[in-house]
């Protein structure tokens, strides 16, 4: 049964602070907590008898049957689906051996969290498996952040450090490029298969004690170059060209 209590644990996990005070977070929909349920420990499974069924074995330590009214009362979402689930937060270490050889994101205080988990569904389709985000960049584990990766974050690793640190750590061993207005045309400069891709803030873009740690500043140019356009690109859009134009270059 669908109580009181567990209704309200369920809501609870919307904060940051109970999500790491229960190390918890909430995943809602019947393809999203699909997608994720082989990747994260489940602790709490609650869903229409017909998804269920559909399921086969569910591997929960928790399955709750439970009415749409029911789901309803504990659900986020304007519009609640069959199923919502309560998974155990991860724990991740940095693989300095597979940043160095790979092709990774590095983001500087993206706070909105539909923007973050575009960028980590981006990252998964270009096969890009570690995030790193400063510690002000939105929680990735938050409803509306995990609700936006649409199931990436199973996939990609998201890892939060101080970056500066982070970036000094790799200092003249890997290639670390930034996105800046004032930077290179990316599609004449020599991009790597491997290296850091740093995407700044919204609308402060890198801050200064990480650019100063960027070797290769690049700049994706409007077209046609004269043509009169808005300041710039939304910081989700602007990481799928540049992660798409580095993939590009080592399948031509």
């Amino acid at each position: 049964m669908l109580g009181k209590n567990k209704i309200k644990f369920i809501r609870s996990l919307e904060m940051k602070k109970f999500r790491s005070e229960s190390g918890c977070f909430l995943a809602e929909g019947n393809k999203l907590v699909s997608d994720i349920l082989p990747y994260f420990d489940c602790e709490l499974l609650v869903a229409r008898t017909s998804w269920i069924a559909a399921q086969g074995n569910i591997n929960s330590r928790e399955l709750i049957e439970a009415e749409g009214s029911d789901i309803k009362r504990a659900s986020l979402l304007k519009t609640p689906q069959d199923v919502l689930a309560v998974f155990r937060l991860p724990s991740y270490n940095i693989e300095m051996k597979s940043l160095q050889d790979e092709l990774s994101l590095v983001i500087d205080g993206v706070q909105t969290p539909g923007n973050l988990g575009t960028i980590v569904r981006i990252a998964d389709w270009f096969g890009i498996r570690t995030v790193v985000c400063s510690p002000d960049s939105a929680d990735v584990f938050s409803p509306k952040t995990v609700q936006a990766t649409m199931g990436a974050i199973a996939r990609v690793k998201v890892i939060y450090t101080d970056l500066p640190e982070f970036l000094d750590s790799f200092s003249n061993t890997v290639p670390v490029y930034g996105a800046f207005l004032e930077g290179k045309n990316i599609y004449r400069e020599e991009l790597t298969s491997n290296g850091l891709i740093v995407i700044g803030n919204e609308g402060n873009g890198i801050r200064d004690e990480v650019a100063k740690r960027i070797t290769n500043r690049l700049h994706i140019p409007s077209f046609p170059p004269d043509n009169e356009t808005g300041e710039s690109l939304n910081v989700a859009a602007a990481t799928a060209i540049i992660c798409a134009e580095y993939r590009r270059r080592e399948i031509m």
